[in-house]
Protein backbone atom coordinates (compact mmCIF):
# COMPACT_ATOMS: atom_id res chain seq x y z
CA UNK A 1 0.00 0.00 0.00
CA UNK A 2 1.48 3.48 -0.95
CA UNK A 3 2.50 5.87 1.97
CA UNK A 4 -0.45 9.04 2.43
CA UNK A 5 1.68 12.30 1.49
CA UNK A 6 1.44 14.61 4.47
CA UNK A 7 0.00 17.26 1.36
CA UNK A 8 -2.66 14.54 1.21
CA UNK A 9 -3.87 14.05 4.73
CA UNK A 10 -3.26 17.81 5.22
CA UNK A 11 -6.22 18.50 1.80
CA UNK A 12 -8.37 15.42 3.38
CA UNK A 13 -8.54 17.30 7.16
CA UNK A 14 -9.04 20.66 5.56
CA UNK A 15 -12.18 18.79 3.27
CA UNK A 16 -13.35 16.92 5.85
CA UNK A 17 -13.29 20.33 8.10
CA UNK A 18 -15.08 22.65 5.41
CA UNK A 19 -17.93 19.83 5.00
CA UNK A 20 -18.06 20.19 9.10
CA UNK A 21 -18.20 24.36 9.45
CA UNK A 22 -21.16 23.64 6.70
CA UNK A 23 -22.74 21.52 8.45
CA UNK A 24 -22.23 22.59 12.22
CA UNK A 25 -23.17 26.77 10.51
CA UNK A 26 -26.66 25.18 8.81
CA UNK A 27 -27.62 22.78 11.77
CA UNK A 28 -25.79 23.87 14.57
CA UNK A 29 -23.23 21.81 16.87
CA UNK A 30 -25.55 19.64 19.37
CA UNK A 31 -28.10 18.64 15.94
CA UNK A 32 -24.87 17.97 13.70
CA UNK A 33 -23.91 14.16 14.23
CA UNK A 34 -21.50 12.24 12.38
CA UNK A 35 -23.63 10.30 10.41
CA UNK A 36 -24.86 14.07 9.13
CA UNK A 37 -21.00 14.83 8.14
CA UNK A 38 -20.87 11.16 5.96
CA UNK A 39 -23.72 11.82 4.04
CA UNK A 40 -22.31 16.28 3.88
CA UNK A 41 -18.80 14.65 3.04
CA UNK A 42 -19.42 11.59 1.10
CA UNK A 43 -16.67 9.77 3.44
CA UNK A 44 -16.29 7.18 5.67
CA UNK A 45 -17.07 7.29 9.56
CA UNK A 46 -13.71 5.84 9.62
CA UNK A 47 -11.98 8.63 7.06
CA UNK A 48 -13.43 11.21 9.31
CA UNK A 49 -12.36 9.56 12.77
CA UNK A 50 -9.01 8.66 11.06
CA UNK A 51 -8.28 12.29 10.89
CA UNK A 52 -10.78 13.79 14.09
CA UNK A 53 -9.89 11.04 16.46
CA UNK A 54 -12.18 12.38 18.97
CA UNK A 55 -14.86 12.88 16.15
CA UNK A 56 -16.82 16.31 16.41
CA UNK A 57 -15.94 17.65 19.36
CA UNK A 58 -12.33 17.66 17.69
CA UNK A 59 -13.81 19.49 14.84
CA UNK A 60 -15.76 21.99 16.30
CA UNK A 61 -12.12 23.16 18.46
CA UNK A 62 -10.54 23.01 14.51
CA UNK A 63 -12.92 25.42 13.00
CA UNK A 64 -12.73 27.55 15.71
CA UNK A 65 -8.88 27.45 15.43
CA UNK A 66 -9.50 28.21 11.91
CA UNK A 67 -11.37 31.25 12.51
CA UNK A 68 -8.93 32.83 15.20
CA UNK A 69 -5.40 31.82 13.39
CA UNK A 70 -7.06 33.14 10.50
CA UNK A 71 -7.52 36.83 11.93
CA UNK A 72 -4.07 36.20 13.72
CA UNK A 73 -2.20 35.80 10.15
CA UNK A 74 -4.44 38.84 8.87
CA UNK A 75 -3.00 41.33 11.79
CA UNK A 76 0.57 39.96 11.22
CA UNK A 77 -0.32 40.77 7.65
CA UNK A 78 -1.28 44.29 8.03
CA UNK A 79 0.95 44.65 10.87
CA UNK A 80 4.07 43.89 8.37
CA UNK A 81 2.41 46.06 5.28
CA UNK A 82 1.55 49.17 7.62
CA UNK A 83 3.85 49.41 10.55
CA UNK A 84 2.14 48.75 14.32
CA UNK A 85 -1.51 48.84 14.47
CA UNK A 86 -3.11 51.32 16.84
CA UNK A 87 -5.85 49.95 19.18
CA UNK A 88 -8.22 50.64 16.85
CA UNK A 89 -6.82 49.22 13.83
CA UNK A 90 -6.37 45.94 15.04
CA UNK A 91 -10.49 45.81 16.26
CA UNK A 92 -11.17 46.54 12.78
CA UNK A 93 -9.04 44.18 10.95
CA UNK A 94 -10.51 41.61 13.19
CA UNK A 95 -14.11 42.65 12.65
CA UNK A 96 -13.50 43.34 8.68
CA UNK A 97 -11.83 39.51 8.85
CA UNK A 98 -14.83 37.70 10.27
CA UNK A 99 -17.55 39.46 8.30
CA UNK A 100 -15.51 37.80 5.38
CA UNK A 101 -15.58 34.44 7.27
CA UNK A 102 -18.39 32.27 5.81
CA UNK A 103 -18.51 30.39 9.53
CA UNK A 104 -17.93 32.85 11.53
CA UNK A 105 -21.61 32.45 12.38
CA UNK A 106 -20.57 28.95 13.92
CA UNK A 107 -18.23 30.87 16.57
CA UNK A 108 -20.89 32.14 19.34
CA UNK A 109 -22.30 27.92 19.10
CA UNK A 110 -18.72 27.20 19.82
CA UNK A 111 -18.27 29.61 22.75
CA UNK A 112 -21.38 28.08 24.67
CA UNK A 113 -20.38 24.73 24.22
CA UNK A 114 -16.81 25.66 25.75
CA UNK A 115 -19.31 26.72 28.80
CA UNK A 116 -20.20 23.56 29.43
CA UNK A 117 -17.88 20.76 27.97
CA UNK A 118 -14.02 21.05 29.42
CA UNK A 119 -12.84 19.56 26.61
CA UNK A 120 -13.95 22.03 24.19
CA UNK A 121 -13.14 24.68 26.84
CA UNK A 122 -9.70 23.80 26.54
CA UNK A 123 -9.25 23.13 23.00
CA UNK A 124 -10.87 26.99 22.62
CA UNK A 125 -9.07 28.47 25.43
CA UNK A 126 -5.69 27.35 23.73
CA UNK A 127 -6.43 29.02 20.86
CA UNK A 128 -7.92 32.22 22.29
CA UNK A 129 -4.85 32.36 23.96
CA UNK A 130 -2.85 32.35 21.07
CA UNK A 131 -4.85 35.13 19.39
CA UNK A 132 -4.82 36.96 22.89
CA UNK A 133 -1.08 37.01 22.91
CA UNK A 134 -0.94 37.85 19.20
CA UNK A 135 -3.22 40.77 20.34
CA UNK A 136 -1.36 41.97 23.12
CA UNK A 137 2.31 41.96 21.58
CA UNK A 138 1.13 44.24 19.17
CA UNK A 139 -0.73 46.72 21.26
CA UNK A 140 2.54 46.75 23.22
CA UNK A 141 4.41 47.37 19.55
CA UNK A 142 2.49 50.52 19.13
CA UNK A 143 2.41 51.72 22.49
CA UNK A 144 6.34 51.95 22.19
CA UNK A 145 6.24 53.78 19.20
CA UNK A 146 3.35 56.14 20.70
CA UNK A 147 4.56 56.94 24.23
CA UNK A 148 2.32 59.96 24.39
CA UNK A 149 -0.97 57.67 23.72
CA UNK A 150 -0.56 55.43 26.50
CA UNK A 151 -0.50 55.89 30.64
CA UNK A 152 2.59 54.46 32.32
CA UNK A 153 4.81 51.25 30.68
CA UNK A 154 4.13 50.04 27.19
CA UNK A 155 3.81 45.99 28.10
CA UNK A 156 1.63 47.07 31.59
CA UNK A 157 -0.52 49.27 28.69
CA UNK A 158 -0.90 46.56 26.54
CA UNK A 159 -1.82 43.84 29.13
CA UNK A 160 -4.98 46.11 30.50
CA UNK A 161 -5.77 47.23 26.99
CA UNK A 162 -5.83 43.70 25.30
CA UNK A 163 -9.18 42.40 26.89
CA UNK A 164 -10.72 45.34 25.71
CA UNK A 165 -9.73 44.71 22.39
CA UNK A 166 -10.10 41.65 22.03
CA UNK A 167 -13.78 41.59 22.85
CA UNK A 168 -14.89 43.89 20.30
CA UNK A 169 -15.10 41.02 17.61
CA UNK A 170 -16.78 38.81 19.87
CA UNK A 171 -19.55 41.55 20.62
CA UNK A 172 -19.73 42.22 17.03
CA UNK A 173 -20.27 38.44 16.31
CA UNK A 174 -23.30 38.50 18.57
CA UNK A 175 -24.94 41.73 17.82
CA UNK A 176 -24.60 40.32 14.17
CA UNK A 177 -26.18 37.39 14.82
CA UNK A 178 -28.85 38.46 16.98
CA UNK A 179 -29.93 41.89 16.16
CA UNK A 180 -31.91 42.62 12.85
CA UNK A 181 -31.11 46.03 12.82
CA UNK A 182 -27.58 45.86 13.62
CA UNK A 183 -25.72 48.11 11.06
CA UNK A 184 -22.09 46.92 10.30
CA UNK A 185 -20.91 49.68 8.93
CA UNK A 186 -22.06 51.91 11.48
CA UNK A 187 -20.12 50.03 13.71
CA UNK A 188 -17.19 50.01 12.04
CA UNK A 189 -17.64 54.05 11.57
CA UNK A 190 -17.88 54.38 15.42
CA UNK A 191 -14.78 52.47 15.81
CA UNK A 192 -12.68 55.59 16.73
CA UNK A 193 -14.91 57.31 18.20
CA UNK A 194 -15.88 54.52 20.86
CA UNK A 195 -11.81 54.37 21.06
CA UNK A 196 -11.10 58.26 21.49
CA UNK A 197 -9.35 59.34 24.82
Amino acid sequence: MPKVSEEYKTARREEILDVALRCFAARGYAKTSIADLVAASGLSAGAIYGNFPDGKKELFAAAASRVLESRRNELDARRRGEGPLAPGQIIATLISGIRTEPFSDVLPQLWAEATVDPEIRELVRAVFLRLRTAIGAQLAEWARTHPDRVEGDAAAWAERVTPVVLSAAPGFILQRALLDDFDEEAYLAALGEGLAH
